[in-house]
């Protein structure tokens, strides 16, 4: 688990208070290390948070609940095995329920940390963030740090998309608001990556540039492959090497 061409028109998902969010057009660059954009004027408005749901089809993101991806990498410099469940659990949060994701990273044998991630989706299959519950732990068991927890609702913090319904390149958004805190943006790279890790080799892979502000200079790149979600994670720019490969499909 990594924490998280020429100039175009591109949508920027932004999102505003009451879990309701503006769709706006910016120009920004696919190869470019920005991590802010400047919107021009908005030109639709997602639906009602009635209009959520806990189930997640996004064909680049599905959620189907039992399902576990299983994943092999390198985090903190050791070796490291993830396992990402849907859980047939949902919680509301700001009144929207969404699908609990239970995360459990190994390192070795022992378990490093813990996490359940919130998503939802909206009516027009964009797949949104409501934040996560996360603690890391020491070799007996302890939790040693809650850091990187929040929720939309609480403390200002607010839900972000996560990924676009219909993504394209040039598209960016940011998957969470919660100042100083957590900050993840995303930017659409391209539809088209070949991308080989030990469950499968795929082509016709989402591939993503992802970044925060609050760790400068590093980047990361993200391929999703649909029917699955995501199939790699790798840092390309800054910080230490970190590494997430899908291992195996399990429910």
């Amino acid at each position: 688990m990594i924490s998280k061409g020429s100039k175009r028109g591109a949508l920027v998902l932004t999102v505003v208070a009451g879990c309701t969010a503006t769709v706006v057009l910016t120009a920004c660059s696919p190869g470019s290390g920005s991590s802010s954009h400047q919107p021009a004027a908005p030109t639709t408005t997602t639906p009602a948070p009635r209009s959520f749901s806990a189930t997640v089809d996004n064909p680049w993101f599905p959620l189907p609940p039992g399902r576990t991806l299983v994943y092999s990498g390198i985090k903190d410099g050791a070796k490291s095995t993830e396992y990402l469940t849907a859980t047939r659990e949902t919680e509301k949060i700001t009144g929207i329920p969404c699908r609990v994701v239970e995360d459990r990273l190994y390192t070795g044998r022992t378990l490093h940390e813990a996490t359940r991630d919130y998503y939802a989706q909206d009516a027009a299959g964009n797949v949104w963030y409501f934040g996560e519950d996360t603690a890391e732990l020491d070799a007996h068991g302890n939790m040693l740090s809650t850091e990187g927890t929040w929720r939309a609702g609480r403390d200002g913090a607010r839900p972000g998309i996560f990924l676009p319904a219909h993504p394209v390149p040039g598209a960016a958004g940011q998957q969470e608001y919660y100042p100083g805190q957590a900050e993840d943006r995303f930017q659409v790279l391209d539809l088209t990556s070949r991308v080989s890790v030990p469950y499968k080799t795929f082509t016709g892979a989402l591939r993503t540039k992802e970044w925060t502000p609050l760790e400068p200079g590093v980047v990361d790149n993200k391929y999703y492959v649909k029917g699955i979600g995501t199939v790699k994670e790798v840092t390309v720019k800054g910080g230490p090497f970190e590494e997430n490969v899908l291992t195996a499909v399990r429910g």
